[in-house]
């Protein structure tokens, strides 16, 4: 038996344990670190950052030489002639050309000789036979010299190898690259803006849920005591009636009441429900987390202050709010793009070096070797006539950098606005919370008189319940005018921009 009792302690601890494990206690620092880490849409504002960052990084290479290779291999159907055909054929038969014609030259010649009586006939065939046997031999001997001269010419480039190491410096671009690295520093600045923005709207939602379920928490809790007061009353009517002091149309109003309040209770415990699920899903935690705020069970809920100073309330929203710094930079960025546009059609120099190989060797005489070549260059690039398209991109870009100037103006004015529209409400929010109070007292004071007429026999029953539903109103009153004070600072301080 003793065993059992020892078994048994120890799976109550075990489950009391599991209980308060599972059940997490949130402060509202707690869930705003937890959004600022786990929600996606600020994940990506920073993955945002990264590519801002490396663009930025990549921009600043264009002005930095630059070294490529390259290298390819080529197969012809023919290769390159130096030669046409009759050449060729002229230099395969040059020693028979020659010999044709040497032996027709001497023939003529000989005969000549032998009409002067320089030489006799016998004399002349004698040299004839002579030269008959030797020019066959000069032929084939001219003819390979012919051969050999006609395949120095050839070039056999039929395959082709080459490669190129090449190496090019930009010395001006017209203020281009300048602008292009201007462009990524604003554009880097930009995205920044856009994370401390979607850091300002993740801290508002958050705050504004935390305070939601800290509202309905309490509204859930003011229910719930409302339905015990109505549940008080009913027991004392039903006595009533079965002393015949009351009547049953009494009761069946009483009745009513408490039907209203059971189903105000289940409404506020699934709002609670609800609002708790939202601030799960922004704090990046399970929706069906156990979940506890720290100021949820607070009577008195904590009112942030901030100080109003006027004037210099609008100077802190200008230099603080992330949407005037974006403009800023949207007009930034457009100024460094008529930059641009000018720099397209202003002169560009830049300087090239480089190694190239090649196989045929075309220094060598198309040798079957690598060969290659240093080289050195200057380029430059003078636009002359383009239809004035410049003068049209640059008067287009000056016109965007005007229209981004006014919608600076714009939004500082509705800035303005939102301001001073943040602090009447910051004043009504206090002036209400105020008045609430008041209530609160005056309704618990009208209660206390209605339960304790009723208990002398000297108010009715609608007496006390129009006191109930005049006490719940004004601690509903209350809880909504403490939290519209807190929400009315939060919204004072993203007007500002100084929502941390």
């Amino acid at each position: 038996m003793q065993k059992i009792r020892i078994l048994a302690s120890l799976f109550l601890f075990v489950g009391c344990s599991t209980i308060a494990c599972s059940q997490q206690k949130l402060s509202l620092d707690s869930c705003r670190a937890l959004a600022l880490r786990n929600n996606k849409k600020l994940s990506v504002a920073r993955l945002k950052q990264d590519v801002a960052l490396n663009t930025r990084k990549a921009m600043r290479t264009k002005s930095l030489p630059k070294v490529d290779a390259v290298g390819g291999y080529e197969l012809m159907s023919k290769e390159i002639s130096l030669l046409s055909d009759d050449q060729k054929t002229s230099l395969s038969n040059l020693g028979t050309n020659m010999m044709a014609q040497t032996g027709e030259q001497m023939n003529a010649t000989l005969t000549n000789l032998v009409k002067n009586g320089s030489i006799t006939l016998e004399q002349s065939k004698l040299f004839g036979g002579v030269a008959q046997q030797l020019m066959p031999q000069f032929a084939q001997s001219l003819n390979a010299v012919g051969n050999e001269i006609r395949q120095a010419f050839r070039t056999n480039n039929r395959n082709m190898f080459g490669a190129a190491i090449m190496v090019r410096q930009p010395v001006y671009m017209g203020g281009a690259i300048t602008a292009a690295n201007r462009i990524a520093d604003i554009n880097e600045q930009l995205v920044a803006n856009q994370v401390e923005s979607s850091v300002e709207n993740t801290l508002y939602d958050i705050d504004n849920t935390y305070w939601l379920v800290v509202s309905l928490h309490q509204k859930n809790k003011l229910a719930k005591s409302f339905l015990q007061l109505v549940e008080k009353l009913d027991n004392d009517v039903k006595k009533m009636i079965s002393e015949g002091v009351a009547t049953r149309a009494d009761g069946l109003k009483v009745s009513v009441k408490v039907n209203e309040a059971e189903m105000s209770v289940t409404q506020a415990e699934d709002g609670l429900a609800l609002a708790k699920m939202l601030l799960c899903q922004l704090c990046g935690l399970p929706i069906d987390s156990n979940i506890t705020l720290e100021d949820e069970d607070k009577e008195q809920l904590p009112v942030a202050s901030y100080t109003l100073t006027n004037g210099n309330d609008l100077q802190t929203a200008w230099e603080n709010r992330s949407e005037l710094k974006m403009l800023q930079n949207a007009i930034d960025i457009s100024k460094e793009n008529t930059k641009l546009a000018k720099a397209a059609y202003l002169p560009q120099v830049a300087v090239t070096g480089g190694y190239l190989v090649t196989n045929p060797n075309v220094y060598n005489g198309y040798e079957n070797k690598f060969g290659g070549v240093w080289n050195i260059g200057i380029m430059v690039r003078m636009p002359i006539w383009s239809w004035q398209e410049g003068a049209y991109k640059v008067r287009a870009s000056k016109a965007a950098t005007n229209i981004a100037n006014m919608e600076l103006d714009e939004a500082r004015d509705l800035i303005t606005l939102q301001v001073n529209q943040n602090q009447f409400k910051v004043k009504e929010a206090n002036k209400k919370l105020n008045m609430a109070a008041k209530n609160v007292e005056k309704a618990e004071e009208n209660l206390r008189c209605a339960n304790l007429g009723f208990a002398e026999g000297v108010m009715q029953t609608t007496d006390v319940m129009a006191a109930q539903t005049a006490w719940l109103e004004a601690q509903t009153q209350k809880i909504d005018a403490e939290i519209d004070v807190r929400l009315t600072h939060l919204g004072l301080q993203k007007a500002l921009g100084v929502l941390k």
